[in-house]
């Protein structure tokens, strides 16, 4: 799927989260990576064989953002 050199991580690489954004839609919480993860504003994601990763965020950030 990807085609930038070097290759972004798969959808089943545990670094994901690096690929390229194809499209940002902040005003609806998502991006959509090159390697086919939709990545969601609270750090959920969804891959493309439909298997959801549950959100991720680090609590101390997430406090710090309240």
């Amino acid at each position: 799927m990807c085609a930038h050199n070097p290759p972004c991580p798969t959808a089943e690489d545990p670094d994901r989260e690096a690929a390229h954004s194809l499209t940002h839609r902040p005003e609806q919480g998502w991006s959509l990576l090159c390697n086919g993860v939709l990545l969601f504003e609270d750090t959920g994601e969804l891959l493309p064989d439909g298997r959801i990763v549950a959100p991720h965020r680090p609590l101390a950030r997430a406090r710090a953002a309240a």
